[in-house]
């Protein structure tokens, strides 16, 4: 469960890094900012980034994310008891196998059928959230104490 702690809190910092960089103004892994979004927002009508404060406020949430798995694993000291961790990762774990399921629903499509973004979630972006959300539930399920 340790390297499954430590390769959750990766890619979710490397997520978190990318939402930096788009609060900043980067625009990878477009040409500009219509482009970028396009890739990456894909809801109708979208041509450009979302505000810096929006990228950031989800970075902070998936940096709050990011240290998660560590805690639970007693990687480093934490002012919360180990259930309410274990708790608290479980529905970490569910909204992000919910984000993975809504991006294989029609609904989602209808709302997010800009693309190239449809193709990336559909084949990157939704699998990964469902491996995200597997990963915590697992990692809830086994830290969990008895």
């Amino acid at each position: 469960m340790i390297l499954l702690a430590f390769v959750l809190s990766f890619v979710l910092l490397l997520i978190t890094a990318l939402h930096v960089y788009w609060g900043i103004g980067g625009v990878w892994p477009g040409r500009d900012a219509a482009s970028c979004a396009h890739a990456v927002v894909g809801f109708r009508c979208v041509n450009e980034m979302p505000t810096p404060f929006a990228s950031f406020a989800v970075a902070a949430c998936l940096g709050l994310a990011t240290l998660w798995p560590l805690a639970l694993i007693g990687f480093f000291a934490s002012p919360f008891p180990k259930q309410g961790l274990a708790a608290t990762a479980m529905l970490i774990g569910l909204v992000f196998l919910g984000r993975g399921i809504a991006g294989f629903t029609p609904w989602w499509r209808r709302l997010a059928p800009q693309q190239p973004f449809a193709r990336l979630d559909s084949s990157f972006y939704s699998p990964l959230c469902l491996l995200i959300g597997l990963g915590f539930a697992v990692l809830a399920i086994t830290e969990f104490p008895t």
